[in-house]
């Protein structure tokens, strides 16, 4: 089964957000070094933890943000799965579209955006070692 395994949190100022999830959850929160992007390792619960939940991550908003009346503008899931182009292929099959095509995670995975037939944003992550 595909299951959800990653969340994404879009902020205009990412450090401010690292400090309010930081005071109100405890999440500890710290810049991921990589030579491609600016990004935010959103870890919810201990490295070993047994609580049911799934881990993140917070990164700079690329447009503008929705007006707070649409009650959309919300975190983004991520589904892993085994295959990303065969799992894409579904999607565009059932009437999804590509939001942000495949790229690489250097050393980690595949990563790329989708809308569904709503027009809400989700992502999918395919573990690879080898993307470049």
């Amino acid at each position: 089964m595909n299951r959800i395994t990653h969340f994404e949190i879009q902020a205009d100022d990412v450090e401010r957000a690292a400090k309010f999830y930081r005071a109100a959850f405890g999440w500890n929160i710290e810049k991921w070094d990589s030579p491609t992007m600016e990004y935010w390792m959103v870890m919810t619960a201990e490295k070993d933890s047994t609580e049911p939940g799934i881990n993140g991550g917070l990164l700079k908003r690329p447009a503008n943000t929705p007006p707070m009346e649409c009650g959309t503008n919300a975190f983004v899931c991520t589904v892993q799965v085994e295959n990303f182009d065969e799992i894409a292929k579904k999607i565009e099959a059932a009437g999804g579209k590509v939001a942000m095509p495949k790229f690489a995670l250097p050393g980690m995975a595949w990563q790329g955006y989708f809308l569904d037939t709503e027009g809400n944003t989700f992502g999918l992550h395919q573990t690879d070692p080898n993307a470049k």
